[in-house]
């Protein structure tokens, strides 16, 4: 790693950089000046931002003719191929942008990324440009108010519920297996590669009537509508190897990526909490093909990857390590249209396919379980004036699991379900005023696993109280099917849906480089699982008499003016939760939920340099445990979870880039929680093990590499 470092300052000190300078205005349709803009030179670190009079000047070292690109929220984007050496004083206007005009918008519970939001709390580079996010989708949205930090699980924790409470959804249509293969308290990924997504919200409650079966919130992710050029990317990394390809026609395109990861290298390096018989390593790839018809856009997308892993752990029930080896392999397929017809209708459908398949030797078990799952969707829309849009539609959910566990002795057992969910929806959209929105609606669902039906209403307001800032509010009901864990015993047990209601008060203030949120909430939960036993098994006695609620305050607070090159936000999240769940002797607050998160998030440009350097730190109060030597349950709380993380990016040309990223670079010594005995030693006293991150740091150093035809683009947007 110090050889690698020595180089790179090596390769700085070796360069004497020309300068050249970029100067303008930025003004509107009317000559008006528009501060906060970003202007910069498309494929560089090289940019500014626009003052309070709309000027802008910066440096760079490019030479001959660059595209200059300029963004600004409710205008359309301004491109245009310029001279470098000669690109000085020029007035640049900005067209308003159509969709984005100065009306109040509905943001309850509802924080979005892409160049298509309104406010975007955060810009499309930053899931993965994030240091300590090592390009995971997941791992940046922890740095968001609302989400937990669960460092030995990886998925998403969102304001009191269980990661299995958040669906992820792309291009609309739900992904039931989001996340790669794990065990326990091995944390796992996100499977997508933020590559192919242009737009990313996370709704973090009250969401639309258009989805269901999700407890807490949902995570949609849209694929690029189209690429800009055609282009090759490799990646050589310390983890492993990467290529993708872009193809642009006519009407259609395709893009592809694949990656083949080992971290052997990084395991060999960095000391383990665990003994690996066999390294983390998978094959994917994922893959999006588009065709422009007339009115509208088909999109066919797939992803794949192929998983395994061989490792011991240590148990506290047990005087050897326990062993788990594990093989995963996943396919996900879903193809969507959207498109425009008559007048004023707008047409969305798809269907999606996904499968999981897992082969898992845990001690002198094997487990083999798979899982098919599938969705039918159609959306109509329609316009029927500026201030009333009508949505309504209809989803089919199927789902087929199956599980067999057996010692190759004394037992062998099957379990599974089949389920069929029928959901129809609908939903309006009133404009009353250009400072007064509403959105009503409701979603109707069958499951014929449970013989149930739900009707879940769902209502939200916002009143702009200003040109700068507004209100909103959002309520709902949801329903969700019990988690993989309970309803596999369906077989023996009849179960119902879980529930809860949500409330939302939202304020948001925006203004030129600066954005403040502040959500207060409120979550009640009914008809959560009960069962009887130490551990889930098909003979456990449940109960649908579960309860629970979760209340708090989220902040976040995003600014890029205070420091020129300089990006930050701050994140903080209070929540008070408690339940009755699970087997939970009486009311708690679950293990996963820490009382105060905390994140700070920074990013520097260095354009002479040429380089972008990031700071994040991540901090939470400590999450409660069970000590059954005391008496009262959940009695324990760890201590404070911290862990501050770097990046470094470095533009060798265009298009060649040097990457270097280290999480809990000060080598804080965490701890998730405890583990205890099920039986007490000779003295009484139920012996314990810390549960702690397989490793206390993860490194990475990557080369990333793109072929283009205007010699321009870059990977940027995929660090």
């Amino acid at each position: 790693m110090k050889t690698t470092i020595t180089f790179i300052l090596l390769i700085f000190t070796s360069f004497i950089f020309a300068q050249n300078t970029i100067s303008g205005k930025v003004v509107d349709e009317k000559g008006k000046p528009v501060p906060g803009a970003n202007v910069y030179l498309d494929g560089t670190y090289d940019g500014a931002t626009s003052s309070e009079t709309g000027e802008f000047s910066f440096e760079t070292t490019e030479t001959g003719n660059k595209f200059l690109i300029v963004t600004y929220l409710i205008y359309d984007t301004f491109k245009q191929e310029i001279d470098v050496a000669n690109f000085k004083q020029q007035t640049i206007k900005l067209r308003e942008n159509v969709n984005s005009l100065d009306a109040v918008v509905i943001t309850a519970g509802t924080l979005e990324s892409g160049d298509k939001a309104r406010v975007s709390v955060l810009k499309p580079l930053d899931i993965v440009t994030t240091a300590g996010s090592a390009g995971n989708i997941i791992a940046a949205l922890q740095t968001l108010p609302g989400t937990q930090t669960v460092g030995e699980d990886g998925r998403l924790f969102v304001r009191g519920g269980e990661a299995s409470e958040t669906q992820t959804f792309v291009d609309g249509l739900r992904v039931a297996q989001p996340y790669g293969a794990t065990t326990n308290n091995l944390p796992t990924r996100s499977r997508f590669s933020p590559f192919l997504f242009n737009g990313i919200a996370l709704s973090t409650g009250g969401y639309s009537a258009e989805y269901g079966e999700a407890l807490s919130s949902v995570l949609l992710l849209n694929t690029q509508d189209e690429p800009d050029q055609n282009k090759t990317e490799i990646a050589l990394m310390t983890v492993g190897l990467g290529v993708g390809n872009t193809q642009k026609w006519k009407k259609s395109s395709f893009s592809i990526n694949t990656n083949y990861i080992n971290l052997a290298p990084y395991q060999a390096v960095i000391p383990q909490n665990v003994d690996w018989n066999n390294p983390y390593q998978s094959l994917g790839g994922e893959a999006v093909y588009r065709y422009h018809t007339e009115r509208g856009i088909f999109k066919l997308y797939a992803a794949f990857d192929a998983e395994k892993f061989d490792l011991n752990q240590k148990n506290v029930n047990f005087e050897n390590p326990v062993r788990t080896d594990l093989n995963n392999n996943n396919v996900y397929v879903n193809g969507s249209y959207k498109g425009d017809f008559g007048t004023g209708w707008q047409l969305t459908t798809g269907i999606s396919y996904g499968y999981s398949k897992n082969k898992i030797k845990y001690d002198i078990n094997n487990i083999d379980n798979d899982e098919n799952a599938a969705q039918l969707k159609l959306k109509l829309r329609k316009n029927f004036s500026r201030h009333f849009k009508l949505s309504f539609g209809t989803d089919y959910f199927i789902t087929k699991f199956n599980e067999n566990v057996a010692d190759n002795a004394t037992f062998n057992v099957t379990n599974g379900y089949d389920s069929n969910i029928a959901a129809f929806y609908t939903e309006g959209d009133i404009l009353i005023s250009k400072n007064f929105a509403v959105k009503v609606g409701a979603r109707f669902s069958n499951n014929s696993l449970l013989s149930e039906t739900n009707l879940a209403p769902r209502a939200s307001f916002a009143y702009k109280v200003s040109k700068k800032s507004q209100f909103s509010f959002a309520y709902g009901d949801f329903s969700q099917t019990p988690v993989v864990d309970y309803i596999k015993y369906s077989k023996y047990h009849q179960f119902e849906s879980e529930k809860s209601s949500h409330y939302i008060l939202n304020y948001q203030f925006t203004r030129p480089g600066q954005t403040l949120i502040a959500e207060a909430y409120y979550k009640d939960y009914s008809n959560l699982v009960q069962y009887d036993t130490r551990d889930i098994q098909y003979n456990s006695i449940f109960n649908n008499k579960g309860s629970g609620y979760a209340k708090g305050l989220d902040l976040f607070w995003r600014d890029n003016t205070l420091v020129k090159n300089l990006q930050y936000w701050v994140s903080y999240s209070y929540i008070d939760s408690e339940r009755q769940y699970k087997n939970f002797p009486t009311v708690a607050t679950p293990s996963f939920v820490a009382n105060h998160t905390l994140s700070l998030v920074t990013k520097y440009f260095i354009t002479d340099w040429k380089s972008q350097i990031g700071f994040t730190n991540s901090y939470s109060s400590g999450r409660p445990y069970n000590d059954p030597n005391q008496t009262q349950f959940m009695n324990g709380k760890t201590k404070a979870y911290n862990s501050l993380s770097f990046n470094w990016a470095y533009l060798l040309t265009t298009q060649k880039i040097i990457y270097f990223s280290v999480s809990n670079i000060l080598g804080t010594q965490n701890v998730f929680g405890y583990d205890y005995a099920r039986n007490p030693n000779a003295n009484g006293v139920y012996n314990r093990q810390a549960v702690v991150p397989t490793a206390d740091r993860f490194f990475f150093v990557g080369f990333f590499w793109t072929i283009s035809q205007n010699k321009n683009d870059n990977q940027l947007k995929n660090l």
